[in-house]
């Protein structure tokens, strides 16, 4: 990072944000004394620290060693054994909580559910009874592929409760996605809809399953469970395929859990990785279970009266984190929401938000700087009063837009924890604590307790403050990935008892010996915040000036035309890379070439003029997934003037590509 980066984002950065007093009076963490002590203790007294915390949880076997570090493999709470199911379900019930509320269900065409933790509990055992009435067994893999309706959690926990290994499987990933996950994971069975709601019409989530089946091509695969959720028209094999209706009609309402060791493998989450082929990351029971459920109650400060809602979707890491496991771990009250934030149209979260009395809200960037391009009307017609604390997830959060969210979401009351993690981190790692941490618009602030975060050089050396370098994590931590999937998982002297330890270490481990490299680059500031720049591959060298995308995504969002930006690098004969933007307006205001012109400039003045932009496009929005998350591969594509390759299956809007390739530079 150049001294003019630094600059440039100290200025953004020269707002801070105390927690309000009120705010940090009730707050499970209320001063930065209280902090420090507890990131003190949580380093130097390990032992201590997380025996405070694990004995609020259900053991069937106390724990006695904490922590069985080979690196790059861990153990934690070693010798304990435990339930993440009962952790989450039975202990709540047990404690005379089972008339609260676990889920308040919306699907998007309007239909709801008020669901108690009595009723998850008995809707969890009695899918269990049905698993294992089909014939699986602990250890078995299970693939979900469904929509965001209550039965996801369900069958989860009932996997869990079992000692199933689960892997949900996003519902907009095509036939393919779901063919190479099944066998990579050797699935058992496929548990799905027949469909699923969005924005008005019905995935086919059935059809896809019967593609990535079709001939034999998933020969692990004993039985298909469909639930009936949009009765649309489907094929069915008879002798494989099951109603999930007809599998529990007849089971009992009592399962007893599985007494698990702590490193059974819970699930296997499949991420993106540089050769392609997707990372079956494996998660385990009883480490996962404490990390997530204390980061859940710390940073999002969870109260008996709190109504919270992540509007991340359970196939991706954030859902199984902070809708299911974390929340459901802290007996907290959630909003599960089926569709797209526009349908019927633009206002619906807000809706929700009114509507259900929503008190902590957990969204990602791209969500907001859609909201901010669509425009205030929508929350203003809205009474978003009940908000008390605000999240982002999933990237860097650019300045303007998180100002956006305070002020008109907020209504500038609301503290904001920008979070950073990873699939493979399992949980937070960096965070605001709203009631002790002043937040930057931008920073993720500070580690959370029992994380040693650390910005290093290429040799592994640390860098002092203000230098950009990349990010990497010195300890261990409890919610951290075990690995990647291989068949022979946990089988004593099988080549796979790691997983593909070859591709884990090299991955992960490889570069810095000891200690895990997050693939992320970073700077911390003065004040020790650490602020995150983006995958270190999505770092641009533009004449021998390293820049990073968000960095210059962040200056062109700064501009008051721009609602939205996406930045990739593309071959250049003169400087080697050079930048390509892709910007989406603010309503009201068109593109032309003056305002190519003065973005141009904005963002030469914001960083330098070696950052302004070779290319500028124009797009009423950007190619992006039903998770809304921005294909910047397409993006290079299309900068370097190259045929769009690749799956193009899960794009929200396939219209967009041609309006991206039609657009002059």
């Amino acid at each position: 990072m150049t001294t003019d980066q630094i600059s440039h984002q100290s200025s953004e950065a020269s707002q801070l944000f105390e927690p309000p007093a009120d705010f940090a009076a009730r707050a499970h963490i209320g001063s930065m004394e209280q902090y420090h002590e507890l990131y003190r203790r949580s380093l130097e007294e390990p032992e201590a620290f997380w025996r405070e915390i694990t004995d609020g949880f259900e053991w069937m076997k106390p724990w006695t060693e904490l922590l069985e570090w080979e690196p790059p493999f861990a153990k934690w709470f070693v010798d304990g054994t435990t339930n993440i199911s009962v952790n989450c379900l039975d202990r709540h019930v047990a404690a005379g909580r089972g008339d609260r509320v676990a889920f308040y269900w919306e699907g998007e065409p309007g239909d709801t559910r008020v669901i108690t933790y009595s009723d998850l509990l008995r809707d969890v055992q009695r899918f269990a009874n049905a698993l294992r009435a089909l014939g699986l067994e602990r250890g078995d893999r299970v693939l979900l592929y469904m929509p965001m309706v209550p039965e996801l959690p369900v069958a989860m926990l009932a996997c869990a409760r079992l000692g199933l290994v689960h892997s949900v499987v996003f519902g907009g990933f095509s036939a393919d996605a779901i063919r190479d996950r099944v066998n990579d994971a050797g699935a058992s069975l496929v548990i799905t809809a027949d469909g699923g709601w969005r924005r008005g019409r019905v995935i086919p989530l059935k059809g896809n399953v019967d593609a990535a089946l079709a001939d034999d091509s998933c020969p692990s695969v004993g039985n298909v469970v469909v639930l009936k959720r949009c009765e649309n028209d489907i094929a069915w094999i008879e002798g494989r395929d099951v109603w999930w209706d007809d599998a529990v009609a007849d089971q009992s309402d009592e399962c007893p859990a599985e007494d698990l060791p702590a490193e059974h493998p819970l699930y296997i989450l499949y991420t993106s990785g540089t050769t392609g082929k997707p990372k079956g990351v494996v998660h385990t029971t009883a480490g996962y279970m404490v990390y997530t459920a204390t980061t859940a109650k710390l940073i999002f400060d969870l109260r008996d009266d709190d109504i919270y809602w992540c509007t991340a979707d359970i196939g991706w890491v954030t859902g199984h984190s902070y809708i299911v496991y974390g929340i459901l771990g802290n007996g907290a009250t959630s909003v599960i929401y089926e569709g797209a934030p526009n349908a019927p149209k633009e206002d619906r979260f807000w809706a929700i938000v009114e509507k259900y009395g929503v008190t902590v809200l957990y969204t990602a960037p791209t969500a907001i700087r859609t909201f901010v391009r669509w425009g205030e009307e929508h929350p203003d017609g809205h009474d978003l009063t009940s908000l008390r604390l605000l999240g982002t997830v999933g990237e860097p959060i650019n300045p303007d837009a998180w100002l956006w969210y305070h002020r008109v979401i907020g209504g500038g009351r609301c503290p904001i924890v920008d979070t950073w993690w990873q699939t493979e981190t399992g949980g937070v790692l960096i965070t605001p604590l709203p009631g002790a941490i002043a937040q930057k618009p931008g920073s993720a602030t500070l580690p959370f307790p029992g994380t040693e975060p650390q910005i290093v050089d290429e040799q592994g050396e640390a860098l002092p403050d203000g230098t950009r370098g990349l990010l990497v994590l010195n300890r261990p931590w409890p919610g951290m990935l075990r690995g990647i999937y291989k068949d022979g998982w946990g089988v004593p002297g099988h080549p796979g008892e790691h997983g593909d330890a070859e591709r884990f270490i090299e991955q992960y481990w490889a570069k810095f010996p000891g200690r895990y490299l997050t693939g992320d680059g970073a700077v911390r500031d003065s004040d020790g915040y650490f602020w995150i720049i983006g995958r270190v591959d999505d770092t641009l060298n533009v004449s021998g000036h390293r820049i990073g995308t968000a960095e210059v995504e962040s200056a062109l969002v700064s501009h008051a035309a721009v609602a939205e930006s996406a930045v990739v690098g593309t071959p250049d004969p003169i400087t080697g890379e050079a930048i390509a933007a892709f910007v989406t307006l603010r309503g009201g205001i068109d593109a032309s070439d003056a305002m190519h012109a003065e973005l141009t400039a904005h963002v030469g003045e914001k960083l330098g003029r070696f950052a302004r932009p070779k290319q500028l496009r124009f797009a009423d929005a950007l190619p992006k997934t039903r998770s809304g998350k921005i294909m910047r591969r397409l993006l290079r594509d299309i900068a370097a003037g190259r045929e769009v390759a690749g799956d193009t299956t899960t794009l929200e809007d396939l219209t967009v590509l041609a309006q991206l390739r039609g657009d002059e530079e």
